[in-house]
């Protein structure tokens, strides 16, 4: 049956809203990826690389003690461009906790050109961050490549409509026209769609959302994808134009995919599976989740001070929008009953049923077939949570509390509007 797409075009250079757009730079945009390194010029000769907006940390003066020896070196594969999104990482590394713990570790950024799971299954990185679904259709591709911690123990997913349209559930989008990004980005919304009795191919008008929000506020769909901790919060920042005022929550509907029950897991840490066979990568592996945990730790009760590191590093969007994120995201990770890190099954076979299950629009799942057992292991992460509990660490976030960041702080300031990859 022919499905009813319809293409949103937008000129890169026309601004449709009232809200200025500025380009984002193209230091590190591409094929070439910028980096940051726990030790500046001593970073691997190895390493993607540097673009024009890279910047070195040094070994951030934390005042902690070196090990003897030298460094491990380790690559960090990110999903884009430095932003909150990747907070507890560049913590680890301005703070010296990758230091530590013996490593020498360069954060490579992405690119929209960059599938991080490639990166690390080619060997051009140690570790990479990756969306589950999409990192296991690689997988079943031959990538060999395994989860060894789940950061994100929630989705970011969300359909963003305007109050008076009414959407407050799934089943509230039929007859709707629905924004979504595709490239495998649309699982969440099929799934939910289909599980409240819509039919995606004939109850809803299915429209190609571009990476931002421009679609939504110039009223041509009624729905957009949205991620809470990113464009959220850049209709936040847009200003209203029958009120001259920026919107605010109470303008918008928001629709979670954590409360409609199709959720998928997202940011992992993926490691190279035939190299865990190795016990030295094994004892990197477990330095490295400890760092990466500390600095993710770090950024629950230091949301501002890790605002100001990914600032620091060259963010693409401004202090308050990276204060929102830091958040937001900090919400999807925070609580993690089990401990930071640590797969869940229950949401690993949601995952997983919906990647095998649900149809894009063009009629294919994520996933042919169950990802096999190395597919994940909580081996690592558990170790890891012994080790920053022996120094009193708080590894389930029993005592998070957000911080309120708030993104229309910004009224003075020239809104920046990047376009987001597939699968960021």
């Amino acid at each position: 049956m022919q499905h009813r797409i319809r293409k949103v075009l937008t000129v890169a250079t026309a601004v449709a809203t009232a809200v200025s757009v500025v380009s984002c730079s193209s230091g590190s945009s591409g094929s070439t990826a910028a980096s940051s390194s726990s030790t500046g010029a001593g970073a691997s000769s190895s390493a993607a690389p540097t673009g024009s907006g890279a910047v070195g940390s040094g070994a951030a003066g934390s005042g902690a003690s070196v090990p003897s020896g030298p460094a491990v070196k380790v690559k960090l594969q990110l999903q884009w461009f430095n932003q909150a999104q990747f907070g507890g990482y560049l913590a680890a590394l301005d703070k010296g906790f990758y230091t530590e713990q013996g490593l020498d570790v360069t954060l490579l950024e992405g690119g929209t050109t960059i599938v991080p799971q490639t990166v690390l299954a080619q060997g051009q990185a140690d570790y990479a961050i990756a969306w589950v679904p999409k990192a296991l259709q690689s997988r079943e591709q031959g990538a060999g490549i395994t989860d060894v911690a789940q950061i994100f123990q929630r989705s970011g997913t969300t359909q963003v409509s305007f109050k008076d349209k009414n959407i407050s559930t799934a089943a509230d989008l039929k007859g709707k026209k629905v924004g979504n990004w595709g490239f495998g980005n649309e699982f969440e919304l099929f799934a939910g769609m289909t599980k409240s009795g819509l039919d995606p191919a004939k109850d809803v008008t299915l429209v190609q959302q571009q990476f931002d929000e421009n679609a939504l506020l110039n009223g041509d769909i009624d729905a957009a994808q949205a991620m809470i901790y990113n464009e959220y919060a850049q209709v936040l920042e847009a200003k209203n134009p029958k009120t001259g005022k920026l919107y605010t929550p109470a303008d918008f509907g928001v629709l979670k995919w954590t409360d409609q029950g199709t959720s998928m897991l997202q940011d992992a840490v993926w490691a190279n599976t035939a190299k865990l066979a190795d016990p030295a990568y094994q004892a990197t592996t477990v330095k490295f989740l400890t760092a990466s945990f500390k600095g993710w730790i770090y950024c629950a009760s230091h949301a501002t001070e890790c605002r100001d590191i990914v600032v620091k590093k060259g963010s693409k969007l401004g202090a308050s929008h990276q204060l929102w994120q830091m958040n937001e995201v900090s919400k999807l990770i925070w609580p993690s009953p089990a401990g930071i890190g640590i797969v869940n099954q229950a949401d690993w076979d949601r995952t997983v049923k919906i990647a095998q299950s649900t149809k894009n629009a063009d009629g294919k799942t994520v996933l042919t077939k169950a990802p096999g057992k190395d597919a994940f292991t909580n081996v690592y992460a558990k170790k890891a949570i012994d080790a920053l509990k022996a120094q009193g660490a708080d590894v389930t976030g029993s005592t998070f509390k957000p911080h309120h960041g708030d993104p229309q702080r910004r009224r003075s300031m020239i809104r920046t509007r990047c376009s987001l990859p597939p699968g960021r």
